[in-house]
């Protein structure tokens, strides 16, 4: 409080969201998508952390809740007790961090291992642990390059300028400012400055007015920009933007996302459910060959149990089955 030593953390429940083990418990052993988008938000994490000024100082699983977001998965860290805010942090501090992570990780990932196995632990289980825990150091590194690259271009090269935004775009990141400066040999320096990671999810909000993470919106834009195109080539003119989403709220997803809630619940993430839905859908007409419909993918879905859209379909076959203790 001003003027005293008194403080005073205000935090909000984060919806939706689970403890690492109950994302992993259920997965087969070593590598899959579900554990490297795990290791992924990690990364990220603690990326925009650092970009941030915030030094963790105690990077864990254990510290860590997990949020499906469309075909991937957001890290938050819910346990602050060591962290510091600068303006800016050093390489040092930076490392130090990311040393910390490696080996809460991978103690994490053998705890878990162990307890997978119960009475037959291998030294495999372990030496695997501790790879994909080193596997986060290398995403870090690679998303921090991405970042923070200065690229030597011609002068002019308008494609190699479009070609960074758009990359940093895809990362979910929108363009701050660009820089030019001039470089050896008549070449110029090109640096970006970039901003919080929701540039699909700000684009969604600006055009529908919904209010999801960058993963789900990036899903959601694409959808919309398919009913457009379908409108404009079954009507035979052209659709604007506004009338686009005007049309694809109405027509599509509120209809949709109603039929879901009433099978999933209105506790439950119905954006994520309907993600799950669409990709659902791809599923189903890359076995038959052609677009079966959403219709069909929605159908599809709810005869399937309409499985819990925080857990993700590869995990609810099995949540039934599950005992308490096991997702502790």
């Amino acid at each position: 409080m001003p003027g005293g030593d008194n403080a005073i953390l205000v935090t909000e429940f984060l919806e939706h969201s689970l403890q690492y083990r109950r994302l992993l418990m259920r997965l087969p052993p070593g590598p899959s998508g579900g554990r490297e988008r795990l290791l992924d938000a990690m990364a990220s994490l603690l990326v925009d952390l650092h970009r941030g000024g915030v030094y963790w100082g105690d990077c864990s699983l254990a510290n860590t809740l997990f949020r499906r977001d469309g075909d991937r998965i957001q890290a938050y860290l819910v346990d602050a007790e060591t962290s510091e805010s600068h303006d800016r942090l050093s390489d040092g501090q930076r490392e130090y961090d990311l040393e910390v992570l490696v080996e809460n990780v991978a103690f994490g990932l053998a705890d878990l291992a162990a307890f997978a196995r119960r009475d037959d632990p291998t030294g495999q289980d372990y030496d695997d642990a501790i790879r994909e825990a080193e596997s986060v150091q290398s995403r870090y590194r690679q998303l921090w390059e991405e970042l923070h690259a200065e690229v030597e271009l011609a002068p002019g090269d308008r494609y190699a300028v479009e070609a960074r935004v758009r990359r940093l775009n895809e990362l979910g990141f929108a363009i701050d400012e660009i820089e030019l400066e001039p470089g050896p040999g008549g070449r110029l320096r090109f640096r970006v400055a970039v901003t919080t990671r929701r540039f699909h999810a700000r684009e969604l909000e600006r055009r529908t007015g919904l209010v999801v993470l960058e993963g789900q919106a990036k899903i959601l834009m694409n959808d919309l920009r398919q009913y457009r195109s379908w409108l404009e080539w079954f009507e035979v003119r052209p659709i604007d933007r506004a009338e686009g989403a005007r049309r694809w709220l109405a027509e599509v997803f509120r209809p949709t996302t109603a039929r879901l809630a009433a099978v999933v619940g209105p506790d439950r993430d119905i954006i994520q459910s309907y993600c799950d839905v669409l990709e659902h859908k791809w599923l189903l007409s890359e076995q038959a060959g052609r677009d079966v419909g959403l219709e069909t993918a929605v159908r599809s879905y709810l005869e399937s149990g309409a499985p819990a859209p925080e857990i993700g379909p590869d995990l609810a076959a099995e949540q039934a089955a599950e005992r308490p203790s096991d997702l502790l």
